[in-house]
This record gives structure tokens, sequence and C-alpha cells, in this order.
């Protein structure tokens, strides 16, 4: 039994770091997914053989593929691992693969965007608590500017060859898959691995850097359209609507709008996971279409994002030739996937499993692509403190899919009661702490959006697609009462008014942290200068760090020492690190009390 056990870990493990890999290339991709759009339209209208030829602005093109959208990719591989500083860095080294290659350099500002992020972040966790007071500015241009430097060696004579070479053998490989036609045979892992959510790491990792590397030479490329081609989704829907039971059956119309022809498919996932069988459908489905694209020579400019069938019509190169052939693909996929379906729901004896369990099921899945667990976070009534809510953002890992779905449901619900606030949707990463904000996430990603936003207020759901908390969100905007993630216990044991006299576990305390915002830099500054001062003094030595709010490590390690109003603030969103409320942060005598209880 404990082999089983152990057994399941380690493939559930497996699963789950190729899932994060996945998202975390989709992070580096889909926040530019405009780049890459634009440069697929300016190609299809400008080149000599698009439909507006312009000798003059068809060479944007070009540079578009080789520099920005590369660099592009970097900057946010580099911002997720350490801020816009990390972006820069990530760029920086980028440059040096770019010019030492003669391919565009996706794959490679893949892998220098993320590592130029982690070289400045360890650099600045190993160097700035040393640096002294009045050389911050210094030190921190420089070592970006060194480091990204360094990198930028690297990649020209390291890594670029490298990344030249291996992206060469699968270009070429691709090619001779392609030429004798077992290309369909890539749905077979596609089609089960979007509903898995692993499609990130294939199509963002694998697939859109190897398609534009096609396009860039042969002005278009299947690979486009192996992942986003909705025929076999919208096969399954159809099946539903005509041959399935209950609530799945009346919401399926609903679901081949939204799938078809708004592009997210993840509204079907939840019906294959009902009947597994279905697995088969899409993948004979996706097999079919794919084999209908290579014997038309059907292709994209671009990779269409979302998979919508207008998404994928923009992307078509001029021609009817081309056009006929990706509408036929597309139409074989639905056709093959709609007809198995069908036999599949008529035939299926077995009990009936809900929509909603599917749901459910899906987003466990989910979770584990994002490596959280859906019972991380709770949920409580609470008190909006002071202000109004005057913007709703929902909020999901790349900012597109449910959450937009799940905008529009609230969007709706708010115009019919009657209010004003505007609903949006972002990504977490684009999330920015403001005023009267409202952020609308996951469960999974409570934790994440509150580290973003730790003024907003937040409300963690199960599911975007049907949550009851929709109709509280409305009832509590009208009176200002609304439902927002509760805080662990801890937090709540030490949210009461008044200043905390060294109420701490000064045994765990490995690191003191000062917090700053963008009105007191300086001050908080000073703060840590003088802590310093005066550590230097006992002859005690242990970490101290200025930081900002967002950065803050939620663990008993850590020792944040602040006014009394930014304590409060601090308190309402961490409930593990310790806090102590000075009432002068520039006081030696408040400080040596501290420090003479620090181990």
């Amino acid at each position: 039994m404990e082999a089983t056990v152990n057994n399941s870990k380690k493939k559930t493990s497996l699963k789950t770091r190729v899932q994060r890999l996945g998202s975390a290339l989709s992070n580096m991709v889909l926040p530019n997914i405009g780049a890459f759009i634009a440069w697929g339209l300016m190609t299809a209208l400008f080149i000599p053989t698009g439909w507006l030829p312009n000798a003059d602005l068809a060479k944007i093109g070009t540079p578009m593929v080789t520099y920005l959208l590369p660099l592009l990719i970097a900057y946010s591989g580099g911002k997720a691992i350490a801020g816009h500083r990390g972006g820069v860095v990530g760029a920086i080294a980028t440059m040096g693969v770019i010019v030492g290659a003669n391919i565009p350099m996706f794959i490679g500002a893949m892998a220098l965007g993320p590592l130029g992020g982690w070289c400045i972040k360890k650099w600045d966790d190993k160097v700035q608590p040393h640096i002294r007071q009045g050389f911050e500015m210094l030190v921190n241009n420089f070592s970006a500017g060194i480091i990204g430097m360094i990198l930028a060696i690297i990649g020209f004579y390291a890594i670029g060859p490298v990344v030249s070479t291996v992206s060469g053998w699968l270009a070429t490989g691709v090619d001779y898959i392609i030429s004798i036609h077992l290309i369909p045979l890539a749905n077979i892992f596609i089609e089960p691995a979007k509903i898995l959510f692993l499609n990130n790491a294939i199509n963002q990792g694998i697939l859109t850097p190897l398609g534009i590397q096609a396009a860039a030479k042969a002005g278009k490329s299947i690979l486009f359209l192996l992942e986003p081609n909705p025929g076999p989704g919208l096969g399954v829907l159809l099946a539903f609507a005509l041959f399935g039971k209950g609530n799945a059956k009346s919401s399926a119309p609903g679901a081949i709008i939204i799938q078809f022809l708004g592009g997210i498919h993840e509204i079907y996932f939840p019906y294959i996971l009902m009947k597994p069988m279905l697995f088969l459908s899409v993948i004979a489905g996706g097999v079919t279409g794919t084999f209908t694209f290579n014997m038309l020579g059907a292709g994209l400019k671009a990779s269409p994002s979302p998979g919508s069938i207008i998404s994928i019509l923009l992307m078509t190169p001029k021609g009817l030739g081309n056009f006929v052939s990706v509408l036929l693909g597309v139409t074989a996929a639905a056709v093959v996937s709609f007809l198995i379906s069908m036999v599949i729901l008529r035939r299926d004896k077995t009990p009936e499993v809900s929509l909603e369990d599917s749901q459910a099921q899906l987003q466990s899945m989910k979770s584990d692509a994002k490596g959280t667990s859906t019972t991380s976070t709770k949920d409580a009534k609470a008190i909006l403190a002071g202000g109004e809510v005057n913007k709703i953002i929902f909020a999901c890992d790349a900012g597109m899919g449910s959450s937009a779905m799940g905008a529009s449901i609230l969007r709706d619900k708010v115009k019919k009661a009657g209010l004003d606030q505007s609903v949006t949707n972002t990504a977490i990463s684009n999330l920015k702490d403001e005023p009267g904000l409202l952020v609308v996430t996951q469960e999974e990603l409570a934790d994440r959006a509150l580290k973003q936003t730790p003024n907003a207020v937040h409300v963690a759901v199960e599911n975007f697609l049907n949550s009851p908390k929709y109709d509280e969100i409305i009832t509590s905007l009208k009176t200002k009462d609304v439902t927002t993630t509760e805080q662990p216990a801890a937090a709540k044991a030490q949210a009461a008014d008044g200043a905390t006299d060294y109420a701490v576990d000064f045994s765990q305390v490995e690191e003191v942290n000062f917090v700053h915002h963008d009105q007191n830099v300086g001050s908080a500054t000073m703060a840590m200068a003088t802590f310093r001062s005066a550590l230097r003094k006992a002859g005690k030595e242990i970490t101290v760090r200025n930081v900002a709010v967002n950065e803050l490590n939620d663990q008993p390690q850590v020792l944040v020492l602040a006014s009394k109003e930014t304590a409060k603030r601090i308190k309402s969103q961490f409930g593990n690190l310790q806090i102590i409320v000075v009432a002068n942060l520039l006081d030696d005598a408040e400080y040596a009390k501290i420090i003479s209880k620090l181990k």
C-alpha cells in the first residue's frame, strides 16, 4: 500500500512540474500576445504577397520578430522573478543570444529572461543588506548593468549557438514529420494535454517558437493550428447539445458560442471529464483536422490567441485557397469529433456525472497546474473599511479564458443591479494596488493576488463560471459589506488596534524588515541604517532589509518594525510574520530594547 502511494506521488509530482513549466512559459508569452498578433498582421498585410503590399512597411516585420518579440518575452520572464529590475537584466542578457544567432531567438529568450531575473535577485539578497547608506542607487544600477553584460556575453558565445543548433534540429525534424504526413499524430498528445493543462508547455514552449521560425521563412506554419483548432471541442459540445442530458445539455449551446467564437476552450473540458470516453472524440477530431491541414497545405501567419475561429481567420494568409483549407480542417475536426461523441453519449449507460462535479474536478486539476491547493484559502465575511469599491477586476494566471467569462457574468449582474462599477479581467502579474479595487480570483490564486494588491478587497471563488458569491458581491456593494479572503488565525490575534508590546517570539527571528511605500522610501532607508548601527553597537549580526509590502515573506522568522499605521495594514494582510509597532523609527534607544531580545 505504501509503495502504491509513493508511486502515485511521483507521478503527480512529474505532472505538476510539467504543468508549472507550462504556466511559467505561458506567463512569458501570453502577456505579449498582442505584439505577436501585431507582427502577424504586419506580415499578412504588407509583404509582397499580402493584402496591401507595401515595401516600406514590410521592413518592420523582420526587426519585430528578431528583436522586439524575444526581448518582450525575456523582460516578462525576468520580471516574474525579480520585478522590473529582473526584467531589465533578462532583456540585456537576451540581446547576446539574439545577436549571436541567425534565427528568431524565442527559446533563448525563455531561458535567459528568467536566468537574468534569478541572477539579479540572488545578488540583491546577498549584497543589498550590506550596502552603506547613500550608495544604494550606485550599487543597484551598476550591478544590474554588469550582471546583464556578463550574461549577454555568455549568451553570445555559449547559449546562442547551442540554442540555434537545437532549434535547427527541431525545425528539421518537424519539417520531416510534416513531409511524410505524420504531423497529425501530435494531436494524440495535444488534445489530452489541453484538458490536463499541459498544453502551455507544448504550445508556448515548442510549437509557437518553431512556428514563428517557420513562418518567418515560408510565410505560414501549420504548427499554429495544432493546439488552437476549435473543431474538436465544437464537435463534443454539439453532441451534448443534441444528445446530452440535464444541465450539460441545456448549457452546451451557450458553451459553443464561448468556445468557437470566443476561443475559450476551457469551457468544454468539464464535458469531457463527465464522460472520459470522449477523450477519443477530441483525439480523433484533432488528428483529422491536422491531417486535413497538412494535406491541403494550410497554415497561419502567427499564433492565434485566443483559439477562436475569428482569430484563426485573421491570422490566415491572403488567398481563397488558404481560407478554404483552414475552414475545411476545422470542419473535418468538428464532424469527426461530433460523430464519435454522438455514439458515445447514446450508447453510454454509466451513471450520470453532474457538470458541477466535473467542473470541481477540473478546478482541482487546474490547481495542480499552478502548484497550489484549492484548500489553501478560506472565505469569511468582513467589512470594507473606508472608501468605496469603484473597480472590480477578475484575475487569473494569464488574464484570459475563465477570468474573462467570470468578468462578463458579474458585469451583467452589476448592470442589472443598477451599479456603476467597472468590471474587467487581467493577469495577476498585471494587478496594480490602488484604492477602491475589488479583486476576484480563484481560491488557489488568492494568496498571490493578495500580495500583489494588499490594499484591495479580495474575494476568492471556487469557479469563475458558477459562483454564488457573485450575488453576495452585488448585495455587499449595495451595503458596503463584502466577502473577503479570511486571514490566518495568527493575523486575527494581532489585528487589534494599538501597539504590539514586543509580543513576539524573538527566538525565531532571523531577519528584520522595514517596509517602504512609494512616498516613504527615504524614511524607511534611514530607519534601516539606524537599526543597523544599533545592531553593530550591540555586537549582533542579523539580516536587515528594506522592502515593499508585496515583497514581505510571510514567515515567523521575519520581524517587521513599522509605524502604527503601516503595522495595521500589514497585520490585515499577513498572518505569520511578526510585527512590532515602533513609535519613532529613528530612535536608537527603542531599537536597543528590541536588539537585546534578539538571539
